[in-house]
């Protein structure tokens, strides 16, 4: 995994652990968008079940309303088909209750598909990339001034793999210790490259 690690730079591991997130992420939500849309196809039923008992409902109060013209018997004959228009209208009720079942259902598994990869991003890799992003950025800082290079290769001397300093130079601690200025270049940008920037000449 070292190995690994030393051929493929910090910053193209970063781009890459990047696009893989933004990938996630993608994925995600497509995926809990069909849910939804897949859960929203259960609303149909509701939606005929409106639809039919709405128009029954108005056709039996216009022919109750028709009914309730005839002379004497009128208001007698009118009483039934109101009673069926309610019942109809009961029906296209119980259709507009199932869809906004379905609407919440649909919802609420959409979100309960997202809760787990975007708590991932949001609690595993963001914090990790804040972190490093906070790393990066205090290192281009000092490695802007003479001082700050010289607490850079410190910490190289001190963090980096002893395979890495040796390339340096054989004796690269003594070398830091005498202040010469190629190693504490070379320590300083090497550190720089363990986060992914560039560290330039002095």
């Amino acid at each position: 995994m070292k190995i690994y690690a030393d051929r493929f730079p910090t910053a193209a591991r970063q781009l890459l652990t990047d696009l893989l997130v933004v990938a996630w992420v993608y994925v995600a939500i497509r995926g809990a968008l069909w849910l939804h849309d897949l859960v929203q196809k259960l609303a149909v039923p509701g939606q005929k079940l409106e639809g039919a008992g709405s128009g029954l409902a108005d056709n039996l109060a216009d022919a109750g309303g028709k009914v309730g013209r005839v002379p004497l018997v009128g208001d007698e004959l009118t009483a039934p088909f109101q009673r069926a228009a309610d019942a109809a209208r009961s029906l296209a009720d119980a259709g507009r209750d199932q869809q906004h079942l379905v609407d919440q259902l649909a919802l609420a598994l959409a979100v309960a598909v997202l809760i787990f990869p975007l708590g991932v991003v949001l609690l595993g890799w963001l914090p990790l990339r804040i972190r490093w992003m906070r790393r990066a950025s205090s290192a281009a800082r000092l490695a802007a001034v003479p001082a700050g290079r010289d607490l850079l290769a410190l910490r190289a001397l001190a963090t980096q793999p002893l395979g890495r300093l040796t390339r340096i130079a054989p004796d690269v601690a003594e070398a830091w210790r005498r202040g010469d200025d190629r190693t504490v270049d070379a320590l300083a940008a090497l550190e720089l490259r363990q986060l992914g920037l560039r560290g330039g000449d002095r």
